[in-house]
Order: C-alpha cells, then structure tokens, then sequence
C-alpha cells in the first residue's frame, strides 16, 4: 500500500490536500493523471449502467437537499457511529474499532460510548438558526427517489427501470483513513433500480452478478474479488437483503460496492412525508403499488483505489527492475505515448505530426527526454499501455513501432493504421 501512496504522489495521481498549508486529515486531491483514471472509472460505469442499457436513465441532483429529506430516510435518527473520547490524550474513536477499556493510542481511560451523526450540518442562507438547518448529503441515492415521479412522468418509462446518478456525498467520518478508501468527501455511483414487488429477488441477484463481472472485466483479478452476504444483524433498516463486492487490499477484504434490496422503503417514507404519491400505476396488471428497489452503490474513489492497487506490479524487462501499472486500457490515463527515437533527423517533428493526430481520438502523451528505455519506463509506470517510437525506417516508409506495456513486444505498423489498431486493443485488450 504504501508503494502505491507515494507512486501517486511522485507521478501525480493523487496528492494531499492543502498541503502546504501541513495538510488536512483524509483530504486528498487528485492530480493530473489521477483525475483522469478516476474519470475513466466513472465513465466506464455510465457506460455500463446507463448509456449501454435501455432501461435505466441519469440525474444530477443537488447536493443540499430539503432537510424533510433526511427525517424520512432515516439519516436524522439513525445515521450515526458509536464514539468514545480518550480522557486522556483526547483522541476520538470508533467504539466498535476499539478493544478494550483503554485507549489505543495511549492506554488511557475511554469514556462511555455515545452515538455521534455522521452528517455535515450547514445553514442555508444567511441566519445560523435551527429553522435554516441544512444538511451535505451523506449518499446520492435520496435524489434518486425523490424524483421518482419526476423521472417517471417525463421518461414515460415502465418497470422495471433504473434511475442512476454519479455525485459527490460527504460523512463526517470519526476515524477515516487507508488513503482513498475511507474520506470525508467522495463521490459516490449509484444505481437505484425498480421492480415490481415479487420480482425483486431475481434481480437482486442479477445486479450482484453484474456487479461482480464489471470488475472482472476491467482487469481486476477474480482471485481479489468477492460476494459477501451481510448477516441479519448487519443489515441496514430498510434493507431486506444486502450483499458487498470486496477486494483483497493490502490491509484486508473490505467493501468496493454494496447491492441492496431496499424493499419499498424508500418511496414510502417519502410519500409519506412530503404528501406526494409515488406509488405506480401497472398497467398491465391494472394496480397501483410502490415499486421496490435494487441498489448497486459503489464508491468511484474506492474503485479507483482498487484498480491501482489490483495494476500495480514490480518486475524485470532487459535486466532492469521496473515498476508497471498494468491499468486495462479504457481506464489508462494516457492510451498511448510517441517517442522519436533520436532528436534529429526530422523524427521529432513527424512524431508530433503523430502525436496531434492521435490526439484527436485518445488522450496521448510525448516524450523526447532521455533514453528509449527510460522513456518507456516513464510510461510503464502510470500505466500507460501503448508506445510509438518514430525511427529510420519511419522517414523511409511510414511505418512505427508499436510496444505494448504488459508483454513489452513490438509489431510495426503503418502509421495510418494506428488509430484502427489503437481503439481496437482498447476495446479488446489481449488476455
């Protein structure tokens, strides 16, 4: 883990947050090359979710919502963590992380545990008083069934269909930590999918299978992923069933993505409270019902962790160690990186000729600096599958070289096949 963290400050994945003002705990900032990765993981999940299904469509709700909201989930009440304070050296912790009556980090006494919400208050306009109370949502989903009638009259859609949404969600997290896993500040990819009461369970179990193999096929090792049942005594309130997609960290199995059957809490509560029908009219059956709710939630910094830690690998290539990310092409920062091989001769300029056409298509990279080796080392290292090296028989002929990362082989290729070969190994990475 800990050669993770500083490759991604060295080459600018992520960095701390306000660093130099000495940092901000669990605040972290993602840089040039980690946003992009981080937005090839959110992209690939709208894809997945939204743009390559019929039946479900997208929102982009506010991220301070009317505080009813909160009383009707449940989060006003119920969205809380144990916490005790060391008497001690003041520190503050999970009750359920500690063992023991005495403090990790000092020995000292603890205090009795007390519940403490995980919400950010805020206040909306420009008086500090319980009537101007507001909240920083603490997950993206109560947008979603907020809108259900909203979606449901304007898309004209019919069950079962989805309603998905990726934003940011913040929790006021007593004990954050393990880099991107745990922060205050995150952005969330939610799915909240409705189905006819009795015809749940089959979904459920179709959205857990889903979500398992999208890992999968994005390059995640199987051997590091798994399905793990929540227990009746773990099960959230509204939940009927729930299940989480885990991988093996480095500091052990823990949650990527959790799938849910939410019943029909949510809808109901909400009529509930607001006075609004969101029930549904079946036509087909000729009643009305509150449909029930599928929920695949994932994390996009969580994924974005576990896609680096799962690339991340040290090996030899010519007798020299190196460091590769083995990031599946559609989530690599760069596609491809051109090199001249030497600095005249006119071979830089005609792999910047290469270099402003590719760029059209993919994001690409150029380098020029230092040895071939050490440029294609560069490039290994933030994962970057493909190099094209422009040389002598590139003047002569119009051809390139093309390596690819993993097997670190070369083919030539005519350079105006590049973008044909390019789209097709990003597609369809070799196995």
């Amino acid at each position: 883990m800990e050669k993770v963290v500083n490759l991604c400050k060295r080459r600018g994945f992520v960095y701390p947050g306000s660093e130099i003002y000495g940092g901000l705990g669990s605040s972290l900032d993602y840089g040039p090359l980690g946003v992009e990765l981080k937005r090839n993981v959110k992209e690939a999940w709208w894809r997945e979710i939204v743009t390559g299904r019929d039946d479900v469509v997208g929102l982009d709700a506010a991220i301070i919502m009317h505080p009813r909201v909160w009383e009707a989930s449940g989060h006003l009440a119920g969205f809380t963590d144990p916490l005790v304070d060391c008497k001690g050296c003041k520190q503050r912790f999970r009750a359920d992380q500690v063992a023991g009556p005495r403090c990790p980090e000092c020995g000292g006494e603890l205090t009795e545990a007390r519940q403490f919400n995980l919400m950010f208050k805020t206040f909306v306009g420009p008086v500090e008083d319980t009537a101007h109370v507001a909240f920083l949502r603490p997950e993206t989903a109560q947008s979603m069934f907020v809108n259900f009638r909203n979606v449901l009259e304007t898309s004209r859609l019919k069950l079962p269909f989805g309603i998905a949404q990726i934003g940011r969600s913040f929790r006021n997290e007593i004990t954050p930590g393990n880099f991107l896993f745990r922060t205050r500040e995150f952005e969330q990819m939610e799915l909240e999918f409705f189905v006819r009461p009795g015809e749940d369970e089959q979904w459920y179990d179709y959205w857990r299978q889903a979500r398992l193999e999208w890992y999968a096929r994005l390059g995640i090792k199987r051997e590091r992923l798994r399905l793990r049942p929540h227990g009746r005594d773990e099960l959230a309130h509204y939940a009927k069933a729930c299940v989480d997609v885990e991988y093996a960290f480095p500091f052990g199995w823990s949650e990527l993505e959790g799938i849910a059957n939410r019943t029909d809490f949510d809808l109901r509560r909400h009529s509930e409270y607001s006075g609004k029908d969101l029930t549904y009219f079946d036509e087909e059956r000729r009643e009305r019902y509150f449909p029930y709710v599928i929920e695949p939630a994932a994390g996009a910094d969580r994924s974005t962790l576990a896609f680096l830690v799962d690339a991340y690998d040290e090996d030899e290539v010519e007798g020299e160690a190196r460091i590769v990310l083995r990031l599946h092409p559609r989530l690599a920062p760069y596609k491809a990186a051109v090199f001249p091989l030497l600095r005249k001769d006119g071979q830089p300029e005609r792999a910047r000729r290469i270099y402003d056409a590719l760029r059209g298509h993919f994001p690409v990279d150029y380098d020029q600096a230092g040895s071939i080796g050490r440029r294609y080392r560069r490039q290994d290292e933030v994962g970057t599958p493909f190099g094209i090296t422009v040389d002598h028989d590139t003047m002569k002929d119009g051809t390139v070289t093309l390596r690819d990362r993993d097997a670190t082989t070369q083919i030539r290729l005519a350079e105006d096949r590049l973008v044909e070969e390019l789209r097709a190994r990003i597609e369809t990475p070799a196995t």
